[in-house]
This record gives C-alpha cells, structure tokens and sequence, in this order.
C-alpha cells in the first residue's frame, strides 16, 4: 500500500507537473482567416479598363497592304514602310484625296477602383484612365458600366469616376491612416494581369514613406502588380486605409514592396475633384534640399531640420519675399518645416493668393518673411542650366583651403541671377576633398556673403580653420552647402 501511494505520488507529481511549464508559453497560431473580411469588401471593389478613339481609314484594303493600325503602335513603322499603302496614307507619296476615316477604339490599360458612395463615385489612380476617351466598369458579379471622369490629379495620382448604376451600389468604409500600426495585417483587392477579384495579403512594412511624391505613402508587402493600381488597402476592420498605386521593382512587377496612397489624403483630393473639377496648388518658387547634420552644424542650426534652398526662381513669390540660394527654410506659416518634403506638401495644400510667413535661417540667424503664395503650374518648373565657364585658368597659389578663385564678370553675374561670388579656377586640399569643381561659383562661406576675391581672400584668412567651414556652392543652376573639413578629408 505504501509503494503504491509513493508511486502515484511520483506519477501525479511528473504528469502534473508537465502542463504549468507549457502553460507560460503563448499559443502558436498562423495567419488569420481573411475569407469573411474578402466577402464583405470584395464586392465593392471594380476592374477598370480604358480604351482611347483613333482615327483609321475606312475604306478596303488589300490583303498585302499595310493594316489599320495605331500610329503609336510599336509595329506601325514595319508595316508602313515595307506593306503598298492606301492612297491617301500618311508616307504613300500619293497627290491622292485622303481615304474617308472612322474612329476605332483602341485599349490602353487595366486597372482597379473601388466604390466610395451608393450612387455610384467611385476612386481609381489617375495613371488608370490618363488619356481615357471609355471607361469601363465591371463588377465582380460581370455588371458592366460605362464610366465617367470626374476629374484627376496627376500629380497625386487620384481620380475621380462616376458611373450611373442605381443609389443603393456597394461601398466600402473609409478608415483612418493614422491609427495603422507597423506589422498590422492587411490586404490588396484588384485585377493585376487582368486577373479580376484577386486578394493578397500581407502587413504593414512603414508609414510615411518618402518617395519623392507630394504624398507620403504606405508600404506594404502585399502582392501588388501592374492592374492593382488604384485597388484598396484593406484593414482587418474592413476599412479602405489606402489605394494601391506603386511598387517598387527593377522587372515590371512585384518585388517585395509596394506603396499605397493615404485615404485621408485621397479622400480629400477626390472631395475637390468632385466640387471643384480639378486641384488647385500653392507655389513659392523654390528649388529645395535636405539639410544633413554636418551642415547644420557649420551653418549654426540648431539641429538638421529645414529645407535648404538650392535656387530661387527669379521674380518668382520667394525672391520677391526676399529668399535667397542657401537659407534654410525652417517654418512656414508659424509652422516647424521638419525637411523638405514636409515643406512642399505645406506650401502645396495653401490656397494661391495667400498671405503667410515664411522664417529662413541665414547668417547664423533666423529671419521672418512674408510670401505671397503663387499658383503651382501643371507642369514642372525649369532647370536652370551651368554656369559659365570662367576665364582661362591662371597658375596661381592655392588659399589655405586649397582654392584658386577669380571675380565673375557682369553678364556672369545677370546670367546666374546673383549679386555677388567668385568663380573656382582650381580646387585641391580641403576643397577638393570636399567635393569643389573648377567652375564652381562660391557665394557664401562661413555664413558670410561674397563679394568679390578681395572680401573672400579677406574672410578666408581671417578663418580659424579648426573646425568644419560651410561653403554654399553655385553649380548646374543649383546652390547647395558644402562643407570643408580641416583634415582635408
């Protein structure tokens, strides 16, 4: 009896004791189950193919002529030069009457779009139906409608199309962007290759992301390809966070990354496309850059925040305020100007015409100005092109720097726009280093303008060169900080 109960005592004891090890452990699950989310958005999301008209002649043709075909078409040269021709053809060399034509739709592209109201407004990208004369909406249950453009904005890739398809078509809810964490489960609705109603999934890979475009976007690794575009990104709530407009690849299609357009801020470009017909945008005509830790701390910024101005468009809104090539912008508005994105999208979303301050940093100091904002124009803004080639370089000595500099001339200075500076004969030591090229126009040094090679002479041998100098540089139609080491490295 006594072995017994010390040998279930053992027994109960091992087996007993197995479970609350285990029990501290968090239980090991796969991914979750999206079949109910897919069912409850997926009927709200449309294909969406465009076609353009193109005039072709109407008349027969022979079977050995060369085919009606776009003149866009990449064989269109093939057959027009070694096909008999019509009369009339562009190239027959017939004196001939041009032979009747007639319009042909031609298809342009695939994408995706998703349904934001009953009555039938729905938001694709605007690269979708660029240069659409037909839209055509499918449902995932083969309801076909024509569509209307509402109005497009390239430069944020939003459009706006209507279809009349009754009041009580399906819609997805709109959901918040800002509350999105990284790592968050979603997915991707859309026809990439054309594949209709196709769902991947993935997560959250960063917020805000920089690309260069005036939107910062969403990244994902949600399966995204050419026919996605302007597909939703769909939370585990069923709620649109984003459009899907670009992927990052080096072969056309998916790579791993994929970007997405805030809702927010679509949402809100599609309700002035819907009111408005088009989005208007502020300007003040300034060329920017980033501002590095290295020359914020040769120029006495606090901390590397700011856009750094490269170049001013002459009489444009931020000259006429009195900017200048090298201040950094750092608020405008009575707004932080964190970098340069931040600083486009703000002047962006001010209306033309207004009235604001803008605080540039500029000698070591910070200056306030006022700005009249100007109209953005649909098309980008010139580049400015190099500077003049300076005299024939004389055999001089290097400065301490290791530069060799002479005066502009007058025409130099009117072509360049700027008051004053000297050209860059020669660049070695420090400033060769640092990256000064022969032809290098220096208009300021140590946050002290120059003049001419007398002052900048003047202010280089006044110099304590034991710390970095920052030299703004004139190059390409661009100015730009550079800064010099004292190791010359």
């Amino acid at each position: 009896m006594k072995s017994f109960l010390v040998r279930g005592l053992l027994a109960f004891l091992l087996v007993g004791a197995m479970p609350l090890s285990h029990a501290q452990e968090p239980p090991v699950s796969g991914p979750p189950d999206f079949a109910d989310l897919v069912a409850k958005t997926a009927p709200a999301v449309v294909n969406i193919r465009t076609a353009s008209r193109v005039a072709v002649p109407s008349g027969p043709q022979s079977p050995f002529s060369a085919p009606n075909m776009d003149p866009n078409d990449p064989f269109y040269n093939f057959f027009h030069r070694f096909l008999p021709q019509q009369p009339g053809d562009p190239g027959s060399g017939s004196g001939a009457t041009p032979a009747p034509r007639t319009e042909r739709e031609m298809p342009r592209g695939v994408g995706s779009g998703f349904l934001i109201s009953p009555d039938g407004y729905l938001i694709t990208n605007a690269h979708v139906v660029e240069g659409a004369d037909e839209i055509t909406v499918t449902f995932p249950d083969k309801r076909e409608f024509k569509g209307r453009l509402i109005g497009s904005d390239p430069r944020s890739d939003v459009a706006l199309v209507k279809i009349d398809g009754g009041k009580d078509l399906p819609t997805l809810k709109l959901g918040d962007p800002s509350q999105l964490r990284v790592g968050e489960w979603v997915i991707a609705i859309g026809s990439p290759f054309d594949l209709q109603n196709t769902v991947t999934h993935g997560i959250v890979s960063a917020m805000n992301r920089e690309t260069g475009e005036l939107l910062p976007f969403i990244q994902t690794d949600a399966p995204v390809n050419p026919g996605n575009s302007g597909g939703p990104l769909i939370n585990m709530r069923g709620e649109v966070v984003g459009i899907n407009s670009q992927i990052f690849t080096t072969s056309g299609s998916y790579a791993g990354i994929s970007f997405a357009i805030p809702i927010d801020e679509a949402q809100r470009i599609a309700n002035i496309l819907r009111t408005k017909g088009k989005v208007v945008r502020g300007r003040i005509g300034v060329l920017i850059g980033e501002v590095d830790p290295d020359v914020a701390a040769a120029i006495g910024l606090p901390r590397a925040e700011g856009a750094s101005v490269a170049q001013v468009e002459p009489d444009g809104p931020a000259q006429r305020a009195g900017v200048q090539a090298g201040d950094v912008i750092i608020r405008f508005a009575g707004k932080s100007v964190e970098d340069s994105a931040s600083l486009r999208r703000m002047v962006a979303d001010t209306a033309p015409g207004t009235h604001t301050t803008l605080t540039v940093w500029r000698s070591g100091a910070a200056k306030t100005l006022t700005v009249v904002v100007g109209v953005m124009p649909q098309e980008s803004g010139q580049s400015g092109g190099a500077p003049p080639a300076g005299p024939a370089p004389a055999p001089k000595k290097p400065d301490a720097l290791g530069l060799v500099v002479s005066d502009l001339s007058p025409d130099q200075r009117q072509s360049l726009q700027i008051a004053g500076g000297v050209i860059v004969e020669s660049a070695s030591g420090a400033a060769g280093s640092a990256g000064i090229q022969t032809g290098d126009v220096l208009i300021n040094i140590a946050n002290m303008p120059i003049r001419d090679v007398q002052q900048f002479r003047s202010l280089v041998s006044r110099l304590h060169f034991t710390k970095p100098v920052p030299v703004l540089v004139h190059r390409g139609g661009q100015s730009n900080w550079i800064v010099l080491s004292p190791s010359g490295n």
